[in-house]
Formats: C-alpha cells, structure tokens, sequence
C-alpha cells in the first residue's frame, strides 16, 4: 500500500489509515471527523479527541478527586474563550475573586486584565445568591439564580459559564436527594434555555469513592463528562484524564496523560499504557 495512503495521527504522530476514523493507537478521532458547530475548551489535544470541542450551547461536567486540576481546566476554558471574542462567567465556590487573581497570576495567568477589559467576570457565589436560596421554593430559586446569572452574562455578553463546583448551589438549600436531583435539572435546563452559554460544572468526586458527581444527577443531565484522575504507574503518579461521556461525539474509551504547565495549564501528553 502506498504511503499516500497514511495520514499521520494529530495527537500521538502514529501512521494511520488514511480512511479510518480513529487512531488505532490512541483513540483519537482523524481531522476529518472533526465537526463545526463546536466550541473549544482551550485544550488543543482535547478539542482533537472531542471532534472540536463542546457542544455550543450545551453543558458539561468535569469530575475528579481534589487535586486533579478541575479548577486549572474550568479557567483554561475560560481564558481561551475570553481571549477568542467568547467573554465568559466563573461562579467560584471555594475562593475569593481577590485571591484567585493573585494565585493565578503566579501560575502565569493575568485575570485581572480580563476583567478589566469585560472579557471574565468572577462571582463570588455567597455574594450573589445564598440570600436568594434560603427557605424558598424550587422554581423560586432556580429563577432568582437564572436571573442574576443573566444580568451578568448582558454586561459582557458572554458566551462560556462555569460553575466551580456545582454542590454548594445546592447544599445550601437542602440535603433531600429526590429535590436535589430535581432542583440541578431544572437549573442545567433554566440555564441552558434562558442565557443560552456553553457551560462548565464542576464536581468533586470523595477519594476511593466510584461515583463521579456529587448526587448521582449531573452525569445523566451534562453532554459530556470528563474524568481527571491520578493513576500510580511504578514508582510514580500520572494525572489522566478520561472522556467517560461525550453526546453525539465518537470518542474512544482511552485513558489520557497530562501535565500541568505554568502559564498554559493542562497539556495532555499522551495515554496511559
């Protein structure tokens, strides 16, 4: 068979069928599969695996143990847009607006200027909606937290939305699993209809534990799951990230290694052998 009839694989550089779909090495889908309605994730080895990317428009979940690099991956998603004409929204959880700026601007990341120039505004959660949660209705909350996230996305008009993790939205409400699976629904749902971003919902998975979402609902509800982990190889521990759910995509199950590089954030390196 002539050479002409190879290409080579974009992710791992193997010699492959110039008709095949994927990489029979690593699982990668060719540059002909690769689609146009999608939306980067500011991972270039990512995007290549996902057939370009998110779905516009859609939402998807980043699991793993504490650790893994979600917050790292839900900022690099951020930036990547904001410095692509896709302005975007981070709800954070865990930190202050203040302190997450400084801590990334060691890591190589200036948000402050993304924020001065309207392309990332950073909500701290409690700020915003923890007054508007306690002891109301369902669609009450839902609305009053839709709302303000809507306000936000006008200012800037933005395009990309992450959640950072998704619990405490919920946790401050109630501890009733039946609601709680009802309530993150009809927020994915509110969120996708009325403010219209591609959105990123974090979530943390308890160490030695199986599950990958916090209340058994976010997987089934999000259109793409990412795993990030850490796997002991020898002597040593390699991060892997792993595509566990991608609607409408022909991924393979393959289990990816990265790094994380300061200034740049995850670089996927290869896969696990």
């Amino acid at each position: 068979m002539s050479s002409s009839e190879f290409i080579k694989c974009e992710v791992c550089g193997a010699p492959i069928h110039s008709y095949y779909k994927f990489c029979p090495n690593c699982g990668a889908p060719v540059k002909s599969t690769i689609v146009s309605r999608r939306v980067p994730t500011g991972v270039p080895e990512l995007d290549k695996i996902t057939e370009g990317g998110f779905e516009k428009g859609k939402t998807y979940l980043v699991a793993g143990e504490t650790g893994t690099g979600k917050t790292i991956f839900s900022l690099q998603f951020l930036i990547h847009g904001a410095k692509n004409s896709e302005p975007g929204i981070y709800v954070t959880i865990d930190e202050r607006p203040e302190a997450l700026i400084a801590d990334t601007r060691r890591f190589g990341w200036d948000l402050q200027q993304l924020v001065a120039e309207r392309k990332l505004v950073i909500v701290p959660v409690r700020q915003y909606f923890a007054a508007k949660m306690w002891g109301k209705e369902m669609d009450v909350i839902v609305k009053n937290i839709v709302s303000e996230l809507s306000k936000i996305q006008k200012t800037i008009n933005a395009k990309r939305l992450v959640i950072d993790p998704v619990a405490p939205l919920v946790t401050m409400s109630t501890t009733e699993v039946t609601w709680t699976r009802e309530y993150i629904r009809s927020l994915i749902f509110s969120i996708e209809d009325d403010i219209k971003t591609t959105n990123l919902i974090t979530s943390e998975v308890p160490t030695g534990e199986n599950s990958i979402s916090r209340f058994g609902v976010e997987e089934f509800l999000a259109s793409g799951i990412i795993v990030l982990g850490l796997a002991k190889v020898g002597n040593q521990v390699k991060r892997t990230l792993y595509v566990r759910k991608m609607r409408w995509t022909a991924t393979n199950p393959v289990y990816y290694t990265f790094n994380i590089e300061r200034g740049k954030g995850i670089v996927i390196t290869g896969y696990l052998s």
